[in-house]
């Protein structure tokens, strides 16, 4: 950075620090707009928003998240080179996808000084980088909870997130569009850039790019979600077209139908075991308050519409979204499970294994990467939400923490979360470039390395 720009971001960080003072900090309570019902607080709006840009200080050797008494964490690997999603194969091999944030110059959202921030923000994380575009191979072969090998599985892909495999065919999850691999027990790599499969909203702007994707437990259809390319609608509403929405993919038909709309920012899905329903997690809209409104936990209703970008939280008005369309907002459904202001909630695995003790059976893991626009920041923690009836309760739980510092220093970001073949928890960690990994056991925290690549 030059002179002029450094002068610029002392401007920017003055005129933050004067705006923070007409925004109320957000609640210290770390379950703040959690439940079924959260306490939604009136809108705020301050003059320059609230800007959150920590320092990454990375994890030292023998560090780790810490766990609750009666888990133990290590490194099932690291060394990773910005790593956001893991899926585990029937084998237990795991699947990694290596994907990052480029630049999309056309998008609002990377302009003035909220773009300036913004942009500083992700690139202090290592989020704004050239993306690895690949997906690594994940084996741990003598069954102590490290991956022995490492090994390129796939290239040659456009920003690959999510993964499922569905009979012998993997499906890939790009930035605009899902492709698929011939598969094979065992396998340890794939050629070629896959077979496209259907096409996603993609660029030029493509500002939420990340899409997942999750087989029906009967394997005949698939869902795959789309997030918004804007906060509000900042890039016009014709620049949201098929966005902010969840599709469902038929394998027999090969037709491709909207499920669900108006989700700003969908990102892990899963089906909740006891009932069968497919639930999603979402980022929601930033701008409105430290503590409102909170991300989100809900089932997906098919053909229902969740309110983005006119209404937040069902049918609670966004006045900043033009055109007004009170039409949707009547329409709008409100999420079953709130899930905290900020904090960028991606991330989710329904428990179904056997080794967690029974009050972890049949809930929910939740990834939350952190969010900017906060004081205090919120998330950078995986939390669990119980389920009875096949729905969730409270309370939940701050289940694996340490990635964010007491001093507000960042060590790592969750993002996906997974149940391995053993009932443990894996957790990609993008900014550590590591997969932790929990499992049940002495509350002892360990410290491995990832064997060699092949």
């Amino acid at each position: 950075m030059n002179m002029r720009g450094y002068l610029l971001a002392g401007a920017g960080v003055a005129a933050l620090s004067l705006a923070a003072c007409s925004m109320p900090l957000g609640s210290p309570d770390p379950l703040v707009g959690f439940g079924p019902n959260p306490s939604l607080r009136p809108p705020q709006k301050a003059l320059i928003p609230t800007v959150g840009v920590p320092k990454v200080i990375h994890w030292q050797a023998g560090d780790a998240p810490k766990a609750p008494p009666g888990f133990t964490v290590n490194r099932f690997a690291e060394g990773l080179d910005h790593p956001r999603w893991a899926y585990v194969l029937p084998n237990g091999d795991v699947l990694v996808s290596e994907s990052a944030t480029e630049e999309a110059p056309a998008d609002k959202m990377n302009q003035g000084i909220k773009g300036f921030f913004g942009k500083l923000l992700m690139k202090n994380v290592g989020s704004v980088q050239k993306s690895p575009n690949a997906i690594y191979l994940l084996r741990d072969q003598d069954g102590d909870g490290v991956a022995e090998t490492r090994s390129l599985f796939a290239s040659g892909l456009t920003r690959p997130f999510g993964m499922t495999l569905i009979g012998q065919t993997l499906y890939v999850a790009n930035d605009n569009g899902v492709v698929s691999y011939p598969y094979a027990d065992g396998q340890t790599s794939e050629a070629g850039s896959g077979t496209p499969v259907f096409s996603l909203p993609g660029g030029p702007i493509n500002h939420h790019w990340t899409k997942n994707i999750v087989a029906s437990p009967d394997g005949t259809r698939i869902y795959a979600t789309t997030g918004s390319n804007s906060n509000v609608g900042d890039n016009g509403m014709a620049a949201e077209e098929g966005r902010a929405q969840i599709y469902e993919y038929n394998l027999a038909t090969r037709q491709l139908r909207t499920f669900a709309t108006g989700i700003r920012n969908p990102n892990g899905m899963g089906f909740e075991p006891a009932t069968g329903v497919l639930y999603t997690v979402s980022n929601e809209r930033d701008e409105i308050g430290n503590d409102t409104p909170p991300d989100y936990l809900t089932s997906v209703r098919d053909g229902a519409f969740y309110g983005w970008p006119y209404s937040y939280y069902g049918q609670n008005v966004d006045v900043r979204a033009k055109p007004a369309r009170p039409d949707l907002v009547a329409r709008a459904i409100a999420p079953d499970y709130g899930l905290g202001p900020h904090t960028a909630s991606l991330g989710l695995t329904f428990y179904t294994a056997e080794a967690f003790p029974a009050p972890y059976r049949g809930g929910v893991f939740v990834g939350q990467h952190g969010s900017w626009n906060r004081k205090p920041l919120n998330g950078y923690r995986v939390v669990f939400v119980p389920f009875a009836g096949g729905k969730p309760q409270m309370p939940a739980q701050v289940f694996l923490t340490g990635f964010l510092s007491a001093d507000d220093k960042i060590k790592g970001r969750p993002v996906g979360v997974a149940v391995d073949k053993r009932g443990a928890l894996l957790v990609v960690d993008d900014v550590g470039g590591i997969v932790w990994r929990v499992a049940p056991g002495a509350s002892v925290v360990t410290t491995t390395t990832t064997g060699p690549t092949s």
